[in-house]
């Protein structure tokens, strides 16, 4: 074994749920030869209203050719994801205990709730649901800041059977409307405004342009329901500066927010006197639990639906062992729950083991860059799951703001949203962790519904940038690009051969294209989209996509996506976009774009687009390069040879073979054109 290893902590290791590595492997034997066997012993730990038939567990087809995909885990049996992670565990007795720590923006602004006020919250607002008309099987869009209710809405979805489809309300209002009209959403569930370090934003305005964006894709928005946090806010900032508001200070506030009599209802007045308990809805195991957009290579976003029985399994099982939970832990997942991080390991993951964890709705800077070890302090957080973005950008401070507090509470780090570099592991490991954590670095995505690849604490020998092995069920598989299996040390297309309980069931409204994006490249084979290597040692080492898509500060959205939105300018005939690798974000967008013949490239024509990509996409996906191309290099067939432009982008002037480019010339000019300050 290479020498570049980090051994789990002894002392982690004797009390850990998976102590060894051949307790592992004989667990993931077991996983891969007889699943049914083992995830019905999981399942046996959940209510089921009509149980699982174990002989017909589950059932999958991954070949196009031989009819159409599907994946099925425990069909016939009925349960409500909701039923299990509330109601079981209060009558547990654990109805005392706290869910969750809620830590706002402003350090003065916290609250808690338990197990018994959640679920009580979550049957008013179910109620609430009921009384507007929604029904199983209806989609209620989510646009919402990092607030207890976003935690509440869910589960109240999940409560009548209702699918929730959460959009992360950093995305601009057309990539809402866009995303409701897709899923034909009845309820919009959002929030008048929120702090974003000391920005306020006003999310009811966005929906409001959503909402009416929404009609000309053929679609109306029923209901929009919306938490009054601005109060919060207000008493917050000024507690902060140390001046008094009063009540009439804040009610005047709410003049502001535009308001549409019928349609708009505030959610505290829908509240109001609504029954505290709600009978649930049994569910089918194989019915939908929620939808999830993710970006797709032609630039129209996919709704990724998954089920309830197998993701309930999934969510639970992978936050046990990857985490390591043990009921006395305090857990902390820094993502906001409108990315799949925050589904699966903020809301059903913790609930479903009892977990008590934290909610935070601020940023990493704010009131100043220590702000995460200073919850982790004040919490005695154990397990802290955060992005390598965060770990990069906090890292420029150095050590100082992390020695001004304790984090000897930490037993387990986790990374997430995209492959941790090696410098910045180890900065992780030793100033944070102090040498005596074990690191969860985990590949999954948002079609996986959970952990796929990923080192298990008090288990794994950890190698800095590696996600190590398979977790249960999942059998990982490399191929070339002819779908040959590569055995041993190598590097290839990740794939799948077998189905997991939480993996996706299909694309909203489009089974179609599931086949076509996912299993149509290699049949028989779940297609990641990314590629990875193979050690000496057999550990996994994911090393991107291999598609066009972007990896964006752990948000991952396609360049036709972003290309789409800078041709829209009525200068631009022509765009194409390429990552490079950026010191804290982990990619950024290089951007060149072709203007219309006669039309000079101006800074002018540069900042409007920016401001273009801001608008329609969202901040995160802002471009930090926009060079001029008088041309792109393309084969004689009309293919952009992207290849070329990240080679441009890094000023790489060793772009390999071009023969094939219908003008060979271009690519000299594009490196001329690079802009002198990248």
């Amino acid at each position: 074994m290479s020498k570049n290893i980090y051994l789990p902590n002894y002392e982690h290791s004797e009390n850990a749920h998976i102590q060894s590595m051949e307790q592992y492997r004989q667990m993931h034997k077991k996983s891969i030869e007889s699943p049914a066997e083992f995830w019905s012993e999981i399942a046996d730990q959940f209510y089921w209203e009509n149980p699982y038939d174990v002989r017909n567990f589950y059932s999958f087809n991954f070949n196009v050719k031989s009819g159409p995909v599907q994946v099925k885990w425990m069909e016939g049996a009925t349960t409500n994801v909701c039923f299990n992670l509330l109601d079981k565990n209060v009558r547990r007795g654990m109805g005392d205990k706290i869910a969750f720590y809620w830590e706002g923006n402003d350090p003065e602004d916290y609250s808690k709730i338990t197990y018994k006020k959640l679920l009580e919250e979550v049957c008013r607002f179910a109620n609430v649901m009921k009384s507007k008309g929604v029904v199983k099987g209806d989609r209620v869009a989510i646009y919402m800041p990092m607030i207890l209710e976003i935690i509440i809405a869910m589960l109240a979805c999940a409560r009548i059977g209702a699918v929730h489809s959460i959009v992360f309300a950093g995305f601009s209002a057309e990539s809402l409307a866009e995303r409701m009209a897709d899923c034909k959403c009845k309820v919009l569930i959002t929030a008048d405004s929120v702090y974003r370090g000391d920005k306020l934003l006003n999310i009811k305005n966005i929906c409001d342009s959503a909402m009416e964006r929404c009609q000309n894709f053929g679609h109306e928005v029923q209901t929009c329901i919306v938490v009054r946090h601005l109060p919060r806010l207000y008493r917050s900032t000024n507690h902060s500066n140390g001046t008094n508001g009063n009540a009439s200070d804040v009610i005047d506030l709410h003049s502001d927010v535009s308001w549409t009599d019928g349609r708009d209802f505030w959610w505290h007045d829908e509240m109001d006197d609504v029954e505290p308990a709600c009978y649930p809805v049994w569910m089918s195991a194989e019915d939908p639990l929620f939808m999830l957009y993710t970006s797709g290579s032609t630039g129209k976003p996919k709704g990724v639906l998954h089920t309830t029985g197998g993701y309930l399994l999934y969510a639970a099982t992978t936050f046990k062992y990857v985490f390591d939970y043990h009921p006395s832990d305090i857990y902390w997942c820094t993502a906001d729950v409108g990315w799949i991080t925050g589904h699966s390991y903020v809301t059903y993951g913790p609930l479903a083991n009892g977990a008590t964890s934290i909610i935070f709705e601020g940023t990493p800077f704010y009131p100043d860059n220590s702000r995460y070890w200073s919850i982790i302090e004040k919490y005695k957080v154990t397990q802290f799951y955060t992005a390598p973005t965060a770990i990069r950008a906090l890292m420029k401070f150095g050590e100082e703001p992390v020695k001004k507090h304790n984090l000897n509470s930490l037993k387990v780090l986790g990374s997430v949203g995209e492959p941790i570099n090696p410098e910045a592991w180890l900065w992780y490991y030793k100033n944070i962790g102090n040498e005596r954590c074990s690191i969860a670095d985990t590949f999954w995505q948002t079609e996986t519904g959970g952990h796929v690849i990923t080192p298990l604490p008090g288990c794994t020998p950890m190698k800095p940038g590696s996600a190590t092995f398979p977790f249960f069920g999942v059998n990982p598989i490399l191929l070339d690009e002819n779908g040959q299996v590569i055995e041993g040390v190598g590097e290839g297309y990740l794939v799948f051969n077998k189905p997991w309980p939480g993996m996706m069931r299909t694309l909203f409204g489009n089974h179609e294209r599931y086949q076509s994006v996912y299993f149509s490249k290699f049949p028989g084979y779940y297609c990641t989209g990314d590629g990875a290597r193979r050690d000496e040692d057999g550990y996994l080492w994911v090393t991107g996509r291999v598609d066009d898509m972007l990896n964006v500060s752990g948000h991952l959205m396609s360049t036709a996506e972003v290309e789409s939105v800078l041709t829209e300018h009525p200068d631009v005939s022509e765009a194409a976009v390429v990552s490079r690798p950026h010191p804290i974000k982990g990619e950024c967008l290089y951007c060149f774009v072709t203007p219309n013949s006669g039309v000079p490239f101006t800074p002018k024509l540069s900042s409007e687009l920016i401001k273009k990509v801001r608008e329609n996409i969202g901040p995160f996906a802002m471009p930090d390069v926009i060079q001029h191309a008088p041309g792109l290099p393309k084969t004689r067939s009309g293919k952009i040879m992207r290849r070329v432009l990240r080679k441009i982008a890094i000023n790489d002037r060793e772009v390999g073979d071009i023969s094939t480019l219908a003008d060979e010339h271009i690519v000299d000019e594009l490196f001329r054109n690079r802009p002198e300050k990248t």
